[in-house]
């Protein structure tokens, strides 16, 4: 059985990527096949986190063993086959490429197709251009909605003096909202 997945970015508008892989496969070569996809380097830590129908992240599967506690399940990607967490169409994953600013790919598997087995994944339709494949923390939160310089209670009709200062103990704050 095949599964076929359609990757978009919520960075780059005309990107997509069709990727045909057997159900069979393991999560290493689903990423292997991404990687090439997208002309990305392979020195880069990633992970697939399973996802449900609004994109909240589950289980997450690993390029290595992250943590060996026996109290969480570890899922590493090369011990991992496709077809142990993907099962219908529709299913939802995040594929994070940059780890240090959480940028992904969202994946969307949009068919399966019985009786048919590839020995390797295959890019099956390329459109556009990949978003650059790291980005440097300062430049990352340049391109961002929230300016994080300014100071940030939510709203600007912010009132310090709306506080109920009982419920902080014996904390005192200054006119900044800065604890004294």
């Amino acid at each position: 059985m095949v599964y076929k997945f359609l990757l978009l970015s919520d960075e780059a508008d005309n990107f997509s990527r069709e990727i045909e892989i057997s159900s069979d496969a393991t999560f290493f070569q689903f990423h292997e096949t991404i990687l090439e996809s997208v002309g990305y380097n392979k020195d880069q830590i990633t992970s697939f986190f399973i996802c449900g129908d609004n994109w909240e992240k589950r289980e997450e599967i690993t390029l290595i063993e992250m943590d060996s506690s026996s109290e969480y399940d570890n899922f590493v990607m090369e011990d991992t086959r496709l077809d142990e967490f993907i099962e219908d169409e529709g299913q939802r994953l995040l594929y994070v490429f940059d780890n240090l600013t959480e940028r992904s790919f969202f994946i969307e598997l949009k068919a399966i197709i019985p009786g048919k087995n590839l020995s390797a994944g295959v890019c099956t339709l390329s459109k556009g251009k990949a978003p650059v494949q790291t980005m440097d923390i300062d430049d990352f939160a340049s391109n961002q909605k929230v300016n994080f310089d300014t100071d940030f209670y939510g709203d600007e009709e912010f009132d310090l003096e709306e506080l109920n200062e009982d419920s902080f103990g014996d904390v005192t704050f200054d006119e900044n909202g800065r604890e004294l």
